[in-house]
């Protein structure tokens, strides 16, 4: 034991006392710079082997020696730093010189991918074509039987961009055709220098769908930050749309001096942009650019809308906006199109007689849409019907009234509904003043019906006069949105399709139509007046007495005598009054009698079929019950059944 501990020491007393010190401390030194530690080093190397040389040897050596060899060191330090610097300097350079050109080539690269997006063939543009180029075969045929409106020259020579220094608004009812205009115009450029989308409710789809557009990815696919070059950074969609239209004045310029010829972009669906805070601004961006780059021949812009509201918001800044309007097909063009339509989905079928297709457009009008609908349809006349009835359905749906029962929690849908309603009406009592052809027409010399020879022509009314009748200024547009009522680009308010004018005039012949509307309207003004007044209660009077109230202000004065009535129910405990409650007990048996005829439409939807055989009867007797077939000629009321029924 002792030897070993001895052996222990004697092997501790053979390490210096620095090796002590780091065999219990050995930290690690930071070192600053390579160079500069080996200089440091180099230095005192020397300054030991001096001092060693002149212990041993004395001072054999000059001082001009050792400033020489000082000197050649110091210029060996100062060279390497240079290099470290060049180095360094170098790898900046060529990162920078990089990023630098990558940047170029990317603004490059987005430029021709957005160019691209103008050229023929872009996957954008042939998407909304395809249902217009997919079959060649039909290619002729279509073109034989394509129905030639007024407004596609116009579209023609806009899209193919022969007019320059405006931009344009097609405004219309839905189902007019628009977009189909638009479409034709585009296959006949094959969609070259044309871009398309459609609008949205959210800017941030909005966004993505003018990217899509554009072939323009708004820098998401930059790598600018391997550089260490920052990209743009995350902002609004709106910040985002500016951008994009930003490139597309870069391209345009360089476009146009080679096409000769602006870019055409075509948002269709304009009105499904909100009209709220974000969508108003969305329009005022897109109507800024459209002005700007319209007065500078570079863009030409198309908006569609549906709705009056997108209308009113582009005239208020709008100095290069035109207006393009679009109609129902007339007659003609209504009869030529369905036999087309029918025709190319029913080759075997025999060819629609002009009188068939008379009465189709005198059941549903000339619009597109319905046309189309019922061209399809195995059963012409009982889709035509089908239609009047969703039309019907809608607007009850939306504006049906509630009555004098209706709850006070909500009078705004009273409002709303008395509001449809009122408008309604004088629109059914405008068109039976005028005997429009839906209602009465006389035969003419040749034997013919002679409202075969006249198109429809709804009763409009001003948009002024309209919200006088309606007694609300505000109610319009969201009967617009709902495609019950329209605006045109004149202002001018009518029902929204043909189907839906005969359903006014089928709702407006219901049996006490309108008692029930007053009643809503009363109930509306009740609820109402319950906010405005405060209730005063009479005590202490018993039953068979009365209070009486004397006018002071009038010259002779006036009383007003206030009777409790009693009830049925209290006869047991207080004795019957009859000359106290013959009054309530009438009103009661009046209310009872009513109460069945309050309907809008027939609850049975077998009794609804009804209306399928008055439209089919003719124009003299069309809406007309036949108890009412002699009635006077001045009575507004020759469509509505007799009240004592």
């Amino acid at each position: 034991m002792f030897r070993s501990i001895s052996r222990i020491t004697r092997s501790c007393q053979s390490y210096p006392r620095q090796t002590h010190f780091r065999l219990f401390h050995s930290p690690t030194r930071l070192k600053f710079n390579q160079i500069v530690d080996n200089f440091l080093q180099d230095l005192k190397q020397d300054e030991q082997e001096n001092s060693g040389g002149n212990k041993n040897n004395g001072k054999k050596s000059g001082s001009g020696k050792d400033s020489n060899d000082r000197f050649e060191k110091f210029k060996t330090f100062l060279l390497k730093c240079f290099e470290t610097i060049g180095i360094t300097l170098s790898s900046v350079g060529v990162l920078g010189l990089s990023g630098f050109l990558y940047h170029r080539y990317y603004n490059m690269h987005v430029l021709r991918k957005m160019n691209d997006a103008f050229e023929t063939g872009d996957p954008s543009a042939q998407l909304k074509m395809h249902t217009r180029t997919h079959d060649d075969s039909l290619e002729d045929e279509i073109n034989a039987h394509w129905v030639d409106r007024p407004q596609q020259k116009l579209l023609n020579d806009i899209i193919a961009g022969d007019i320059i220094g405006r931009y344009f608004l097609i405004i219309g009812e839905k189902g007019t055709g628009k977009t189909s205009l638009i479409l034709e115009s585009m296959k006949r450029v094959n969609g070259f220098n044309v871009c398309i989308f459609d609008a949205h409710a959210d800017p941030e789809i909005f966004r993505i769908r003018l990217g899509k557009a554009l072939n323009f990815t708004f820098n998401e696919d930059y790598i600018g930050s391997l550089f260490s070059i920052r990209g743009p950074r995350d902002t609004t969609a709106l910040l985002d749309i500016e951008r994009a239209f930003s490139k597309l004045e870069e391209l345009a310029i360089k476009r146009v001096n080679k096409v000769h010829k602006p870019l055409i972009m075509i948002i269709n669906n304009a009105h499904l942009i909100k009209e709220n805070e974000e969508g108003v601004k969305l329009l005022e961006l897109l109507q800024q650019k459209a002005e700007s780059l319209s007065g500078s021949g570079l863009l030409t812009m198309i908006f569609n809308s549906d709705d009056y509201w997108v209308y009113e918001k582009l005239k208020q800044l709008g100095t290069r906006l035109e207006l393009i309007n679009v109609r129902d097909f007339n007659r003609m063009e209504t009869i030529n199109a369905l036999k087309f339509v029918r025709h190319r989905y029913f080759p075997k079928l025999e060819k629609l007689d002009d009188e068939l297709c008379n009465a189709v457009y005198d059941l549903i009008g000339g619009r597109p849409q319905h046309i189309t609908q019922v061209a399809r349809h195995r059963d012409i006349m009982k889709a035509c019907h089908q239609i009047i009835d969703r039309e019907k359905t809608w607007f009850l749906n939306q504006c049906g009234l509630l009555g004098d029962d209706m709850d006070d929690d909500v009078m705004e849908s009273g409002k709303f509904s008395s509001s449809a309603m009122l408008l309604m009406r004088e629109f059914v009592e405008m068109d039976r003043q005028k005997s429009n052809p839906l209602l009465i027409s006389s035969s003419s010399s040749d034997g013919t019906h002679s409202s075969q020879l006249m198109n429809h022509r709804l009763p409009e009314l001003p948009l002024w006069r309209a919200r006088q009748i309606m007694t609300r200024p505000d109610y319009i547009q969201r009967f617009d949105n709902l495609n019950i009522f329209t605006i045109d680009s004149e202002s001018r308010v009518r029902a929204d399709s043909v189907p839906m004018m005969r359903a006014f005039h089928e709702i407006a012949s219901q049996p006490h139509f309108d008692q029930l509307l007053e009643d809503t309207i009363d109930r509306v003004a009740d609820i109402e007046a319950l906010g405005r007044t405060r209730e005063l209660v009479l005590k202490d009077l018993q039953l068979g007495s009365h209070y009486e109230m004397l006018k002071k202000k009038h010259p002779e004065g006036e009383n007003f005598k206030f009777s409790m009535i009693k009830s049925p129910k209290q006869n047991d405990l207080h004795g019957d009054f009859d000359k106290y409650n013959t009054e309530e007990i009438n009103q009661a048996d009046d209310d009872d009698e009513d109460e069945d005829d309050l309907y809008l439409e027939e609850i049975n939807r077998k009794d609804s079929r009804k209306w399928w055989k008055k439209r089919m009867q003719k124009y003299d007797r069309l809406f007309l019950p036949d108890d009412n077939k002699h009635s006077e000629e001045g009575d507004l009321d020759i469509n509505r059944p007799r009240e004592d029924e």
